[in-house]
């Protein structure tokens, strides 16, 4: 059997007036968010599920989403903090022996709302040209004029700490390994513990844990308000710093926890949000790209080796590199940025 998947009109209000019409799936509820777009072809379930989209609406450019599913393996976190997804067609049957549930079903258990049936290319071409901007995803198509009202009045991203919103609550241990299959159905065997890593939980995707113990290391996630004195009594070999939504300069917590964890001589290392805090605790600073940089096909020079490497990318700020202090090197660069 296969689950009923409720429709509805719904329209996806942008805050420079324009409007897309299409049809609502999901959640039948109003959700107002920072609107980009997202170029990789596959992983939308990985996607939808990384807290770094807390607050903001994904626009797909790939033609179709849903059509394998929704499964509890490859979820980046167990609760969903994106503020909605816009695509231009919704499969109508996810077909994947993986499958546990259709997107729809799955995106109304998290009170998430979607739209479909619309031009998903204008409004990539418009985000791209305008930059990302504040949008609502609502049924309430009758009165437009009300929800655009609420999306101009909805704070910008720029200032906007969300890390509260997605951060863990405790302290905890993290043994789980990616998800592989033999043959026979038995899990791959993980390597001994051969380091401890501390990992600072901004928005934590859950398959960088599950990498990380892959690799042989016991990980401590700590949650991201955690001062750096309990962090360096944990024993660690190295401290992370995860991924993340919102403005990194907002972060401050953050930047001082990791200015001290600098000085210990311990390695940290950051991806996204952590990477953004690791540059401003090193005295950098940042800033908010035009429609950021979203997608699983972004090329990078190596500047050390002059190799181009193709890389997942998501975030809507960056280190200035113009600012970077005497002593800090800057190795890698977007080839998008040129």
């Amino acid at each position: 059997m296969t689950a009923t998947i409720a429709r509805w009109p719904a329209a996806l209000v942008l805050e420079n007036g324009s409007i897309f019409r299409g049809d609502g799936f999901g959640a039948r509820v109003e959700s107002i968010g920072e609107v980009v777009f997202n170029t990789s072809i596959t992983g939308y379930q990985e996607i939808v599920s990384d807290p770094s989209y807390c607050g903001q609406i994904i626009v797909f450019t790939a033609t179709q989403i849903g059509n394998v599913g929704v499964n509890p393996e490859d979820l980046e976190a167990r609760k969903v903090a994106c503020a909605g997804l816009a695509i231009r067609e919704l499969s109508p049957l996810p077909a994947s022996w993986r499958s546990a549930e259709p997107l729809p079903v799955w995106l109304e258990a998290s009170t998430v709302p979607g739209i479909d049936g619309i031009d998903t290319r204008a409004l990539t071409r418009m985000l791209r040209d305008q930059g990302a901007m504040r949008g609502a995803i609502t049924p309430n198509v009758t009165e437009l004029e009300g929800v655009l009202a609420r999306v101009r009045a909805a704070p910008k991203m720029d200032g906007l700490d969300l890390v509260p919103r997605v951060t863990c609550a405790k302290r905890h241990e993290w043994s789980e390994p990616s998800w592989r299959a033999l043959d026979d159905g038995r899990a791959i065997a993980t390597p001994p513990i051969s380091h401890h890593v501390v990992a600072y939980d901004f928005g934590m995707k859950e398959n960088i844990l599950r990498q990380l113990r892959d690799i042989g290391c016991r990980v401590t996630v700590v949650p991201a308000t955690t001062p750096a004195r309990e962090a360096m009594a944990l024993g660690a070999d190295g401290y992370f710093l995860s991924n993340g939504p919102g403005d990194p300069a907002a972060v401050d917590y953050g930047v001082l926890a990791t200015r001290a964890l600098i000085e210990s001589g311990k390695p940290v290392f950051g991806i996204c949000l952590g990477h953004q805090i690791l540059g401003l605790a090193l005295g950098a600073r940042t800033l908010k790209l035009p429609f950021g940089h979203h997608g699983g096909n972004h090329p990078v020079l190596d500047k050390t080796t002059g190799k181009v490497e193709i890389t997942s990318q998501n975030h809507g700020f960056i280190v200035d590199p113009a600012t970077l202090p005497s002593g800090v090197v800057q190795t890698h660069e977007n080839l998008f940025d040129h």
